[in-house]
């Protein structure tokens, strides 16, 4: 009794002497009579609880009055489902009931703030995050719950910790101005009470919101190397990660930055950092993706996964519903519908969809991914109008890609003066924002536009500047996709022996970890540059370049089917159907010429010719 008294804050303490007054004044009667319904009440409270001993954590209730450690136990189960598994937490209107009511009894109890606000954060509530987070450092100030001896130093480190939280807070929501802010009053206090710790954490979002800049990288190595000094892994693994994504974005070679990721493993696994290996795999998935390399990606993604149906937590919590792990699944299932596997990757995103509900905060991730997969696979079939509707959603959550998107619709449509328009607006936001793999996708679109107009020559500059970016940035699949766009500028303009010989440099990577249209468009293009280079040749030489060429176009045309575009199976048909009957192959010519009527007929024609396309 005299430790619970201890605990009291000045409020519980008058709200005991008020009642304890009360009781006395009532007189022995009708004390008597409130005892014997407490009593009551107690050992119906006791059967409950013997009841519900195996209940599951979304039964749990707080609709009386819980003891403090019934309190305390309910609030870090409920933390650490948020963290590591949100679905089988209470649902956000649900625990937020529970925590208004607990703080009905006890509105001083700083922990069921702080609840609150990691409860506001899901379902990205900014006022009410913003309230539940000051309301918690107020109470922590008031109570001292930070268990310091010393009251000023306590009250001292709350302040700066709150200014820290709320930079971070502000800063999650894109408010860099507020967040700057509150991270200039964090730095204050924590140099006047000389708090290191303090100011690493500081030091960090110093770095997140200054990324942009050109010399945040020096920002960063110093974070890393003072982290190291005061022994805090975390926050030094942290700022290696942050190095190595912002290494990759500037074109470094792979295997220093794997080197580097290495060297945080090894920080992983000597202080048993799980979350990090985690974050550490995913990032390798990333990485992998950046430089074209989909196989190595795919491999990662797959010992993530792994990794966590293996490792368990506290509270028998599966640790396999973080970020990481559905920046994974996300990146199996853009790899599954590339490869035309869309039974595979509509698996992944059903299992997505399960583990990451649309109210949860990482949902965003699979949404997109979704959005991107329906929408390559309406324009493959030449569903442009159904690829249209789809670049609302997309621009909802990432708007760089939904302008885009909707740039490459209103080309396929032929709306080239609109999709011209809204290409070179969005080329110098890119270069502005130094999104080096977006604006190599504008300046390839640029080009196609350009030689679908009949302009080939102006395409050449545009292409030369696309493949001196991704080969300064080391994006060897975008490198690739450039080298077969100026083999096709090369076939156009008439000189499809030089194209040959691009080609043969270009068309290993796409063969070896392309998608499965670009394969089929490499080796449609090889087929045509084979046919126009075998113009010159002898009678017997350009029989025999000609059946290479089919035998290309078969491959080619097997690929498309994969991913069931039809358009391009068309042209396919059509090509082959001329090159039959060149080679006087009738009943050849014959079928395949009526596959390309019956997909002319179902097929919308737009007016480019058929062979003008890539």
């Amino acid at each position: 009794m005299i430790l619970a008294y201890s605990k009291l804050s000045f409020s519980q303490v008058f709200k005991l002497y008020t009642a304890l007054q009360q009781y006395f004044q009532n007189g022995e009667k009708k004390t008597v009579e409130d005892a014997e319904m407490d009593r009551e009440d107690a050992e119906r409270q006791m059967e409950k609880e013997e009841l519900d001993v195996s209940v599951r954590e979304e039964e749990v209730s707080c609709s009386g009055p819980l003891s403090q450690k019934q309190a305390e136990f309910f609030l870090s189960q409920q933390a650490a489902l948020l963290k590591n598994d949100e679905t089988k937490a209470l649902t956000p209107a649900s625990l937020q009931k529970e925590l208004n009511n607990l703080l009905k009894f006890n509105p001083d109890f700083a922990e069921a703030h702080y609840l609150s606000y990691l409860n506001n954060l899901r379902v990205q509530d900014v006022f009410s995050s913003t309230h539940s987070l000051l309301h918690y450092f107020d109470r922590l100030i008031l109570t001292g719950a930070e268990g310091k001896s010393n009251g000023e130093e306590g009250y001292g480190r709350s302040l700066r910790y709150a200014a820290l939280n709320l930079a971070a807070l502000h800063c999650r929501f894109g408010h860099y101005q507020q967040a700057e802010l509150a991270l200039q009053e964090a730095i204050r206090i924590a140099q006047e009470s000389n708090d290191h710790v303090c100011l690493q954490h500081c030091l960090s979002w110093l770095y997140v919101l200054g990324q942009k800049r050109a010399d945040s990288y020096v920002l960063l190595e110093h974070s890393v190397k003072k982290a190291v000094h005061f022994g805090l892994p975390y926050l030094a693994s942290l700022g290696i990660q942050s190095l190595v994504q912002q290494r990759a974005f500037a074109g470094k070679t792979a295997n220093k930055l794997m080197d580097a990721l290495k060297d945080s493993d090894l920080l992983h696994w000597k202080h048993s950092l799980s979350e990090l290996i985690d974050i550490s795999i995913a990032q390798k998935t990333a990485i992998w993706r950046l430089y074209g390399r989909s196989t190595m990606a795919l491999q990662q993604a797959q010992m993530l996964l792994s990794m966590n149906s293996l490792e368990s937590v506290n509270a028998g919590v599966q640790q396999n519903n973080t970020e990481s792990f559905a920046v994974a699944l996300c990146h199996l299932a853009e790899l599954h519908a590339e490869q035309g596997c869309f039974a595979a990757a509509a698996e992944v995103l059903k299992h997505l969809r399960e583990r990451f509900p649309p109210n949860s905060q990482h949902a965003q991730l699979w949404m997109l991914c979704d959005q991107k997969i329906q929408f390559d696979r309406a324009m493959n079939d030449g569903k442009f109008h159904l690829a249209d509707s789809l670049v609302t959603g997309i621009t909802a959550l990432n708007g760089i890609e939904g302008v885009y998107r909707k740039a490459v619709v209103m080309q396929a449509q032929n709306q080239m003066t609109e999709a011209h328009k809204l290409l070179q607006k969005l080329l110098t936001y890119c270069q502005k924002l130094k999104n080096t793999e977006m604006v190599i996708s504008v300046l390839l679109s640029v080009a196609e536009l350009y030689w679908r107009s009949s302009s080939p020559t102006i395409a050449m500059p545009v292409l030369l500047e696309a493949l001196a970016l991704s080969k300064e940035y080391r994006l060897q699949y975008l490198a690739s996709e450039t080298v077969l766009n100026l083999a096709y500028a090369q076939l156009i303009l008439g000189i499809p022996e030089q194209a040959l010989t691009l080609l043969h440099m270009a068309i290993e990577p796409i063969l070896a970890d392309g998608a499965i249209l670009d394969k089929g468009r490499a080796m449609f293009l090889v087929s045509k540059c084979q046919v126009a280079s075998a113009a010159s040749y002898d009678p017997v030489k350009r029989a025999e370049a000609l059946e290479a060429a089919i035998e290309n176009l078969n491959e080619a045309k097997n690929y498309f089917a994969k991913v069931d575009c039809r358009e391009r199976i068309r042209d396919v048909a059509y090509f082959q159907a001329r090159l039959y009957h060149a080679l006087g192959k009738t009943q050849e010519r014959n079928r395949c010429a009526m596959i390309f009527r019956q997909l002319h007929q179902e097929l919308p024609s737009h007016g480019v010719p058929l062979i003008n396309h890539l």
